[in-house]
């Protein structure tokens, strides 16, 4: 199977989904306790939610395989991106609850997170790393959007419930600051709830990729999932709450391709 999904757009904006597969390769799905099967920690229908992105010269890539297997969106050598605060690592050992993802005793081997890296996380990153330059040799500049959510409750990791839209830029160093303005002016009349750079901050995407003096922006959005589908057992999508969000979704997308250097 391949790694990810590519769909190649002619504009200056880029989104990134490494979170929304569910593929997970039969050696390690035997591992697995059985709830991990079930994947309640994946960024349920990003790439339904986003469908209109292409319409709007969209370049996309989106991973196939799960988090589970390997989380594209932390540091190749593992360092915590919160430290201090709950996570999760480079090849999760537990569900965002806390709970143990592997069967006992069946968890990873000598040098097999090493050999994840480099079959699964190396070549969504040299994909991001192509598009970002050919991208930014074309317009002069790059604007990519890193796609997420999550459960609205998970208590190990936030208090309460989620805001609807949690936008990271690592705290105003990953992209221009009139990048992350106008982003803050749609949230403002969006009617739902929203935070920039609250528990969600942006993860390695956006911290490395985010190189503003190089005409490199990255922004990180995670939603809160109660606003568009069910949460367990059945994650079902929404189709009378997604269209509200969506119109939203595409409204910060304009706000940054608005943007000129």
């Amino acid at each position: 199977m391949e790694l990810f999904n590519y769909h190649r757009g002619s504009g200056p904006l880029l989104l990134s989904m490494p979170h929304s597969g569910t593929e997970i390769p039969a050696d390690i799905a035997a591992r697995l306790v059985p709830e991990a099967l079930r994947q309640p920690d994946a960024d349920w229908h990003i790439p339904r939610l986003y469908d209109f992105a292409s319409a709007m010269g969209a370049t996309i890539v989106q991973a196939t395989h799960s988090r589970y297997v390997i989380d594209l969106n932390r540091p190749p050598d593992n360092v915590s991106l919160y430290p201090g605060q709950a996570t999760t690592e480079l090849c999760p050992s537990t569900f965002f609850n806390g709970d143990p993802i592997y069967r006992d005793g069946q968890g990873l081997q000598a040098g097999e997170q090493d050999e994840r890296r480099v079959r699964y996380w190396q070549p969504y990153h040299d994909r991001l790393a192509q598009e970002l330059e050919r991208i930014r040799a074309e317009h002069g500049y790059a604007l990519i959007y890193d796609c997420h959510s999550i459960a609205s409750h998970v208590p190990r990791l936030f208090d309460g419930t989620l805001p609807v839209l949690n936008v990271g830029t690592a705290r105003s160093e990953s992209c221009a600051p009139a990048i992350e303005q106008g982003i803050a002016g749609v949230l403002q009349h969006s009617g739902f709830t929203h935070v920039i750079n609250g528990r969600f901050v942006g993860g390695y995407i956006t911290r490395h990729y985010g190189r503003p003096a190089e005409q490199l922006h990255a922004v990180q959005m995670e939603l809160g999932q109660d606003s568009y589908m069910d949460s367990g057992p059945a994650f079902a999508y929404r189709e009378d709450r997604a269209p509200r969000l969506q119109t939203v979704l595409q409204q910060v997308l304009d706000s940054m391709l608005a943007w000129r250097p």
